[in-house]
């Protein structure tokens, strides 16, 4: 009926905020890079928007197999 309450450290916070700010990063610095890389070089908006979409998507799809290894590269 009641839920157990789990006490959350400072420490296991911070881990937290940390791994959520690293994984941000992966999964968007480098399909935004290739999406400007693209647009900049070739002029070419649709062509960048798919690429860098299909990268981010592709990056997302492995996006729990980045999430613990950087929990444990962090721990």
């Amino acid at each position: 009926m009641g839920a157990k309450r789990t006490e959350i450290t400072t420490e296991m916070l911070v881990n937290t905020v940390w791994v959520s700010t690293f994984l941000a990063l992966i999964l968007t610095m480098p399909a935004l890079g290739l999406f400007m890389g693209i647009y900049f070089t070739t002029g070419h908006l649709l062509i960048g928007a798919l690429v860098g979409f299909s990268l981010h998507f592709a990056t997302l799809a492995f996006s729990d197999k980045i999430s613990k290894a950087l929990t444990r590269a962090l721990s």
